[in-house]
């Protein structure tokens, strides 16, 4: 997922830190997990309303 503006390095970075092991089982499912543990990032893995969620956004309304 694209977010216009922001590194998506960046916003990676931030997703790690906002989730433990723990909450990564919440928001990912086995299939994700594994892709993330094979080194994808959560930015492509995880949905907008997601990432959103864990930055204490306000979802993007069309």
């Amino acid at each position: 997922m694209v977010i216009p503006g922001y590194d998506p390095d960046d916003i990676d970075d931030r997703l790690e830190k906002l989730l433990s092991e723990h909450e990564l089982d919440e928001y990912l499912t086995d299939e994700e997990r594994t892709q993330y543990e094979d080194g994808a990032s959560l930015v492509d893995l995880l949905s907008a309303d997601d990432i959103h969620d864990l930055l204490g956004l306000e979802p993007k309304t069309d």
